[in-house]
């Protein structure tokens, strides 16, 4: 079984919560569920500028842990599910937060893209909607689940990691997609900084402790660039 997951949230913080959880389930029939999630924080502005949820619409919305939310989560908590999500490692994450751990099999397909098609330039899933041409697909799609065109909103962006997994087969069966999906990924380029865009080995060579800072001092970096910028500073 698949279901395809997109959680938006108070912020980036260590501290931030869930406020909107989305989940395209392919059972024997498919089914969307999308939740606002009364989160014990306040969302912040930036946050409220991507995914246009604020703190008035929360006030009267459940918790997560009396959400229905929830208890569709649990019903399809098992070791045959397939969790996919982008950068579903943060997801997972949040889902934690809220004392929900999930026990299936996992895709990312950030992770999976990161592999497969090295040669973008990005790998957020609203450039890869264009950069793919997703976009082609995506109205039918959405007409068939009456799911609403909109970026960063929970369905909306679920069905765009729906047909991202659909592009990925074409290259990679899910079990191997799954099998990226729980590996480092050696990246190539910074995707940020003041040297974004250029090539990590390049950037090694001409400012190393730039790179030695990051490693120190960004605790947000992710795993595949953490593990890319030690790979590399090990190599030269």
């Amino acid at each position: 079984m698949l279901i395809y997951i997109d959680v938006e949230t108070t912020g980036l913080e260590a501290n931030d919560r869930a406020c909107a959880i989305g989940l395209i389930v392919f059972d024997e029939t498919v089914l969307c569920y999308k939740e606002l999630i009364k989160a014990p924080k306040k969302v912040r502005s930036e946050a409220c500028a991507l995914h246009h949820i604020t703190d008035e619409m929360l006030k009267d919305k459940k918790d997560f842990e009396n959400s229905s939310i929830k208890t569709v989560l649990q019903k399809y908590n098992n070791t045959e599910t397939i969790l996919v999500g982008h950068n579903i490692s943060f997801d997972l994450s949040m889902l934690k937060k809220e004392g929900f751990v999930f026990v299936g099999s996992i895709i990312d397909t950030l992770k999976c893209t990161r592999a497969l098609i090295e040669e973008c330039e990005q790998f957020s899933l609203q450039y890869l909607r264009y950069e793919l041409k997703l976009y082609r697909d995506e109205k039918k799609l959405a007409d068939e689940l009456g799911v609403e065109l909109q970026a960063h909103e929970v369905l909306s962006d679920a069905l765009h990691v729906k047909l991202l997994h659909h592009y990925l087969n074409e290259m990679a069966d899910d079990e191997k997609l799954q099998e990226l999906s729980t590996n480092p990924v050696l990246l190539q380029k910074l995707n940020f900084g003041k040297y974004k865009g250029q090539f990590i080995e390049e950037i090694v060579i001409n400012d190393n402790a730039y790179l030695q800072w990051l490693l120190k001092s960004v605790e947000t970096l992710d795993e595949d660039m953490r593990y890319s910028i030690e790979y590399h500073m090990k190599m030269l």
